[in-house]
């Protein structure tokens, strides 16, 4: 064999047409360790394991016979200590003086072997990170879900909490904080807005004796029941609640001086037409003021409780206007 052919970067071998080795070059020799004069002669099979044998036989061998040739065939050639060594086989037959030859030419691929196997690790690496991936952002989407659902629950838990702070337990209308709270806010409204509001204060007339002949279990009944008509004759814009024992607060949004006294006579008359169970009948003491550029949320309550005292002075089941007891009084004043 030329020098040049022993020195290929490949593994080269001639076989005759009975598949015998005719010559091998020194690169094959040096990868599978056996010397030339233990390979010439030998059929080529030698080089083979059994499985190798069999793709030969199927494949090798009937490509030969219809094509003449072969192109990249892998298969496993085995050294003389029995180490296996992966190849890309090409063959072609060609004819050399009457006779039949085929030259091998042998690409060793334990490189690229290698190259396979650390891509498919990598891949089952990859697929494994992102099977954890997934099965850890199904985690955290559970508990995302279980957070929003908490908080869902938390905020419903303060929209009861903040309804029960501030509503009264036996009326079931709003309770003397949330009217402070509605009173701060009117005044504000009042003085960036222009918005005005009046308050009506009342009191059912004579509560006292109502719980001292019929029992506290009654008179309790009276106060929800007054509270019911206050929630039923309030307007959208008005905030009703219970101040206190027997004195309830409107907050009349939108309500000038002519306003919040209509309001407060069909209070008046819709209390003493109501049927109340056991008691029979009860009254209702009204005063009220529409809120001025000089009030504060002290004065405004201050003025409709002086026109409360004063609808009791003139013998309860009256309205007095804070307004017009002023006007009145100055006259008063000024004939005297």
């Amino acid at each position: 064999m030329e020098s040049r052919l022993d020195r290929l970067p490949c593994g080269y071998i001639v076989v005759n047409n009975h598949y015998l080795i005719v010559d091998v070059n020194e690169t094959f020799l040096h990868w599978t360790l056996y010397s030339k004069s233990e390979l010439v002669g030998q059929h080529i099979e030698i080089l083979f394991q059994s499985s190798n044998k069999l793709i030969f036989h199927s494949y090798f061998y009937p490509n030969m016979m219809l094509y003449k040739q072969i192109d990249e065939l892998f298969i496993h050639i085995s050294g003389k200590d029995g180490h296996s060594i992966p190849c890309i086989v090409n063959a072609k037959e060609l004819q050399i003086e009457q006779e039949n030859y085929v030259d091998l030419v042998l690409m060793p691929m334990k490189k690229r072997i290698k190259y396979e196997h650390e891509v498919r690790q990598t891949k089952s690496l990859l697929e494994r990170a992102y099977e954890e991936k997934e099965k850890a952002y199904k985690h955290l989407q559970h508990i995302y879900e279980k957070i929003e659902l908490k908080q869902a629950q938390l905020v419903e838990m303060n929209k009861q909490l903040t309804k029960i702070s501030n509503t009264d337990n036996l009326t079931g209308i709003a309770n003397r904080r949330y009217f402070q709270q509605q009173l701060t806010k009117r005044t504000e409204q009042f003085h960036i807005q222009g918005i005005a509001f009046s308050l009506l204060l009342l009191d059912i007339d004579n509560f006292k004796q109502v719980n001292d002949k019929f029992g506290h279990p009654v008179g309790d009944l009276v106060l929800a029941q007054l509270g019911l008509i206050l929630k039923e004759l309030a307007r959208e814009q008005d905030t009703v609640a219970r101040f206190g024992g027997e004195e309830f607060v409107m907050l009349l949004g939108s309500t000038n001086e002519a306003e919040v006294l209509k309001i407060a006579d069909q209070l008046k008359e819709t209390v003493e037409q109501t049927i109340w169970p056991t008691v029979g009948h009860v009254t209702v003491s009204i005063g009220c003021t529409t809120f001025k550029a000089s009030d504060t949320e002290s004065s405004v309550f201050e003025h409709a409780d002086e026109a409360l005292y004063e609808s009791k002075r003139n013998g309860r089941n009256c309205i007095t206007q804070y307004e017009a007891m002023r006007i009145s009084n100055s006259k008063e004043s000024f004939s005297t």
